[in-house]
């Protein structure tokens, strides 16, 4: 039976950096690349825009829409390289999202991209992948 590994995927070079480390080290593995999109992200609007109250619906959409046509290019990459990729998208916070997917999932390993903040930075921002790190039932692997 082939490895799944389960790679969070954003817009930013660190999970680039991930997905792609993920297809040189794991070829024969299926990969699947998981993106959450945090309500926050478009609850946080002001509640105006252009004088008329935003509407929710249709920026979730927009996140959606970005979040597939994400997805579908990783699963692009994947196919050309020859590795098995299986794309998933969520709503919800992104470390509880990741973990609740590999808890309900078959899941062998989280290959997960840092941003790699130290100090102060850490601890006000957060970190996603440590907090995945903490709590996950499976391996991960941190990419820097």
């Amino acid at each position: 039976m082939s490895k799944r590994i389960l790679v969070p995927v954003d817009e930013s070079d660190r999970a680039t950096d991930a997905f792609e480390f993920t297809l040189e080290e794991f070829p024969e593995a299926t990969i699947i690349a998981f993106h959450v999109i945090d309500p926050a992200d478009f609850y946080a609007a002001t509640g105006f825009e252009g004088g008329a109250m935003v509407n929710y619906d249709e920026i979730r959409e927009r996140h959606e829409d970005r979040g597939e046509a994400l997805l579908e290019k990783l699963a692009t990459q994947a196919d050309d390289a020859g590795v098995d990729c299986e794309t998933e998208l969520a709503i919800g916070s992104v470390s509880r999202s990741i973990l609740e997917y590999t808890e309900d999932d078959t899941v062998d390993q989280i290959v997960i991209g840092s941003h790699g903040r130290t100090g102060a930075s850490r601890i006000l921002l957060g970190s996603v992948a440590e907090s995945v790190a903490r709590r996950s039932p499976v391996p991960v692997t941190i990419v820097r």
